[in-house]
């Protein structure tokens, strides 16, 4: 079911969401809301992958499009059906409204339920002082979608707030795992590390702050020729610890005294990213320290 509104209002838009479910007799059990906030050259692949992830987190799902002009008014899409598992409602904002954004998504949240905002690309200086942000649990990001994702990444740093999170950071989170495990597995001091990524790598960033941070000892960042982080090197007095990935779903794993093996370490589409941030309303304190970590490296 498709439903189109043009000039209309938050009230409008709420009273056909009610008369299209009951015509419907779907969207129970939604668990939260997720906004996006995007421009149309990237909307239609962040609703793919909020979409995807909705079967897993069924959700009110409101993308937020911006479109200046000297006319204010407000044009929504409203979609609901058995293909989709939850509600998508599509706002188009023109001119001065967008000042407004806050008041026309408030009373579209689902009552009693987390609230999570995502900007796809690029995103506010500071996401919980933002108007779309302040109604959000939880704030995502994606500074590998910024034009420039080293400063993204430090933007993200000096205003982080609790509830704040990139995909970057989400990227990592299989390597993190395997380089915790590695360190269970052997009683050896880590002098020193070393993560190498395609150049200005989002990601490799924020594991060698993790690393950093965790460890006490300094990380060094190269440039390679794959796609994406493709090995982490912790060096100690018995041997180095080494994840490499020349591939892009399978790593060798190799830790001092063990012999070497292979782990599967794809890389992850952006609708697994997602899912898994989804699972997650309470702040991220590992993420928090690494990004002050990495803003304490910078202003040094």
């Amino acid at each position: 079911m498709i439903i189109e509104l043009n000039n209309t209002t938050s009230r409008a838009i709420s009273a056909a969401l009610v008369r299209a479910r009951r015509g419907a007799g779907s969207a129970t059990g939604q668990v939260l809301t997720l906004i996006i906030v995007t421009d149309d050259d990237h909307a239609d692949i962040a609703l793919q992958a909020a979409k995807a992830s909705a079967t897993a987190h069924p959700s009110r799902v409101i993308l937020v499009t911006y479109v200046d002009g000297p006319t204010s008014k407000l044009d929504a899409t409203l979609q609901m059906g058995e293909e989709l598992p939850g509600e998508l409602l599509s706002l188009t904002v023109h001119g001065e409204l967008q000042n407004h954004t806050d008041a026309i998504l408030l009373p579209l949240l689902l009552p009693d339920s987390p609230v999570v905002a995502w900007w796809p690309t690029n995103s506010p200086a500071n996401l919980a002082e933002d108007p779309v942000g302040r109604l959000a649990d939880r704030r995502i990001t994606d500074a590998g979608g910024a034009r420039d994702p080293q400063a993204a990444l430090r933007v993200r740093a000096r205003n982080h707030a609790p509830g704040d999170t990139d995909l970057s950071w989400t990227r990592i989170t299989r390597w993190r795992a395997l380089l915790a495990a590695s360190l269970d597995q052997t009683q050896a001091e880590v002098l020193s590390a070393s993560v190498s990524a395609a150049p200005d790598n989002a990601p490799a960033t924020l594991l060698a702050a993790w690393l950093s941070e965790s460890l006490k000892v300094p990380v060094d960042v190269e440039a390679g020729s794959y796609i994406g982080v493709h090995e982490v090197r912790l060096t100690t007095a018995d041997g180095d610890i080494v994840l490499h990935r020349p591939t892009d779903s399978t790593a060798l794993y190799r830790v001092p005294g063990q012999p070497e093996r292979k782990v599967a370490l794809k890389r992850r589409p952006l609708t697994d990213l997602l899912t898994e941030e989804l699972t997650r309303m309470g702040p991220d304190e590992v993420f928090e320290a690494a990004c002050r970590h990495l803003l304490h490296g910078v202003e040094e």
